[in-house]
């Protein structure tokens, strides 16, 4: 065993309580106090990863450097961290039965009767080992999805008891975070719900070191000892989660309640020093005191819910911070607009982003809208999909190709702009078989591109199973759309653009997936920039 500390995040009464926010934010003050942090997520669904989830069941699905489709949170934890994850940090219940079942097929348990304990238990240690077995680490954060008391939870729950008792007291540690609900009829904060979960957690023989309360008031100390006395957790080891105005500020709302000594307490950890957060505190400052704002349109199919841009909606965040600016979204859905309110829903905006996705529906309003701020000279942002959208849009409304589509929408077009990839066309499966993670660019000088990277070579994340059609290429380029940035290896084009537009940029890579807080991603910095010059122009016109 390694010197590798192990901290369990489990929830209780309800999800969505922020295990994964919680569980970035110690990581982040951990990484302050010079440690080095991971951490990981288990997801007790059936599925193998969440590639094949449509956004409106599970949000959107974030990509790692190595090509994994992963949990959404891993992107809170890129985002806090700084650190690119993998395949590694994020288990499904699906993908430990996939590796059991393998195993079992491959002969690998002798003939023996394959069960739940030990050998799915087994294989869930594995994954919870596998990180710190390199020594690469000083702490392994690993979050439990859903709540305890969950039946697909279970597996995981009993992984984690067995964990703790071969790890030892200091070197595995549980952190509960549950909810403090607020009755208005009877005017007082509830621990009930609280000691219920946590006498569950009891019965499946974890006793949480650290309870983490969620709360829409402030707990006072005679609750606070009330909570610890019932769930036989030390006073002080029973922390306040308030709801935050901005998730950035939970790690220093952590701080405050002195959740990162508490741990380091417990695992008997000397500490290195104290947390050093003066840029997340810049950081904060820039994005609570903006010097301006602007209004930008995101056009989508599942604007509905919007974790499923839940990247999109971080980077423009950041980017917000670094322009000393307030980024006003406007959630417009794909299927809404046309050719007869396109300028209605747009005229009023400092700029568009056509968000990704995949098929048909809502595919002509995107179209429409890039039309639109395209003729009008209003800064657009195409991401994947989105920068798909615009070179069809181009095709058809500049090189007068009335039938140009792509071939995912539209097999028997004469005008296959975009085109399904050579490597794609006979693949069966659709899990984790799409052009995946991260992809050198090569991009030329003396574009916008280049002026907003500062430099030729580009490694950036995909997801995508279509491409530009490179035999049109030459006749774009001709009228003014130029390829700005192309795979070396395979010419595929990464990045397009407008010569003689304010901002008119496309890129097939999803750059939203590397912004994070003290990195805030360029394109998007850019963009933000072009918008509020935009608006400060429209400004100063109509005085």
């Amino acid at each position: 065993m390694t010197s590798t500390k192990y901290i369990f995040v489990t929830g209780g009464v309800t999800s969505s309580l922020g295990k994964g926010i919680i569980s970035a934010s110690l990581a982040k003050l951990l990484q302050a106090r010079g440690f080095s942090v991971t951490i990981q997520k288990f997801d007790p669904y059936i599925n193998v990863d969440p590639g094949t989830l449509n956004p409106y069941e599970h949000g959107e699905c974030y990509v790692t450097d190595d090509g994994a489709e992963t949990d959404l949170d891993l992107g809170h934890y890129e985002r806090f961290l700084n650190v690119p994850t993998s395949q590694a940090n994020n288990v499904t219940t699906g993908r430990i039965y996939y590796n059991v079942i393998k195993k079992e097929r491959e002969g690998e348990f002798l003939g023996k009767t394959v069960q739940v304990v030990p050998h799915i238990t087994d294989e869930i240690k594995n994954s919870i080992y596998k990180l710190g077995e390199t020594d690469q680490f000083d702490f392994v954060i690993t979050e439990l999805g859903g709540c305890v008391g969950d039946i697909e939870s279970l597996p995981f729950i009993e992984a984690v008891r067995q964990a703790r008792f071969e790890l030892g007291p200091t070197n595995a540690l549980n952190i509960h975070l549950t909810l403090i609900p607020f009755l208005n009829a009877a005017g007082e904060l509830k621990t009930k719900p609280t000691q219920h979960s946590v006498k569950q957690l009891l019965e499946a023989g974890i006793q949480p070191d650290i309870l983490v309360c969620r709360s829409e008031h402030k707990l006072p100390q005679d609750l606070r000892k009330k909570i610890a006395l019932f769930c036989n957790v030390p006073h002080n080891c029973v922390i306040e989660a308030m709801d935050a105005e901005s998730i950035y500020d939970v790690p220093l709302l952590m701080r405050k309640e002195k959740l990162d000594e508490r741990v380091l307490s417990r695992m008997k950890f000397s500490y290195k020093k104290e947390p050093g957060l003066e840029h997340w505190k810049e950081f904060l400052g820039r994005l609570k005191n903006p010097t301006d704002e602007i209004k930008l349109a995101l056009v989508g199919k599942y604007v509905e819910l919007q974790d499923a841009y839940k990247s999109i909606s971080e980077a423009f965040v950041h980017a917000g911070a670094a322009n000393e600016c307030k980024v006003n979204v406007t959630w417009i859905s794909s299927e809404e607009i046309d050719s007869t309110n396109a300028k209605k829903l747009l005229s009023n905006v400092h700029g568009l982003l056509v968000a990704p996705g995949f098929g048909e529906r809502g595919i002509e309003g995107k179209i429409e809208s890039i039309k639109y701020v395209r003729e009008n000279n209003i800064p657009f942002f195409g991401i994947c999909l989105g920068m798909q959208c615009a070179t069809v849009e181009f095709a058809r409304n500049v090189l007068k190709l009335e039938s140009a589509h792509s071939r995912e929408m539209n097999g028997e077009t004469e005008n296959a702009i975009i085109d399904l990839m050579e490597d794609q066309k006979n693949l069966t499966e659709m899990g984790g078989t799409m052009r995946l993670g991260a992809y050198d660019c090569q991009i030329k000088k003396g574009t916008k591109a280049y002026q907003t990277y500062g430099q030729t070579k580009i490694s950036e994340r995909h997801r995508h199973r279509y491409e530009f059609n490179n035999k049109y290429l030459e006749e774009f380029e001709k009228h003014g759309m130029i390829a700005s940035g192309v795979n070396p290896k395979t010419g595929l084009v990464e990045i397009v653009e407008l010569k003689d537009h304010r901002w008119f940029v496309g890129s097939q890579f999803h750059p939203e997936l590397k912004s994070t807080v003290l990195n805030p991603h360029p394109l998007f910095v850019k963009f933000v920039k072009a918008a509020l010059l935009y608006k400060r122009e429209l400004t100063s016109t109509e005085r």
